[in-house]
């Protein structure tokens, strides 16, 4: 069983900056079929983005979403987990805050994402959670 986060964490995850577009961050997310991306500005991460923060936070307003930026959706405050954490440290910390998501950084810098699909996958493989999330999706 893996002991640390860097063991379970996607490397290297999606970044955007704070002045991209909502628009062209979904379509990112679409065609690298992937559920959230970091935010950062200046190359300081400054919070995250997820499919679902884009519908509730910006399409349920109603109207046209031309022209916003990223930033009107992303998390306001970034909760991370260092790479040498252990792993139930940050299960701890994801369910202390009711995070599906933990960005990774090693010296300020972002080096990957911790999601509850890792986790599943790594300490129940064969639970419901842990096995649809180890299936590659059907696109």
């Amino acid at each position: 069983m893996p002991r640390t986060v860097r063991e379970i964490m996607t490397e290297a995850p999606v970044q955007v900056s704070t002045t991209a577009y909502v628009s062209d961050v979904a379509a990112r997310m679409r065609d690298e079929d992937i559920g959230a991306v970091l935010v950062t500005e200046a190359g300081e991460p400054r919070g995250l983005v997820t499919d679902r923060d884009l519908t509730v936070r910006i399409l349920a307003r109603g109207g046209d979403v031309t022209g916003i930026r990223v930033r009107e959706a992303c998390s306001r405050e970034l909760v991370s987990v260092a790479p040498e954490e252990p792993v139930g440290g940050a299960v701890e910390l994801m369910r202390g805050k009711a995070l599906r998501r933990l960005p990774v950084l090693d010296d300020g810098q972002v080096i990957g994402v911790v999601s509850l699909g890792d986790l599943s996958v790594e300490r129940e493989p064969y639970s419901a959670l842990g096995d649809i999330s180890a299936s590659t999706p059907n696109t």
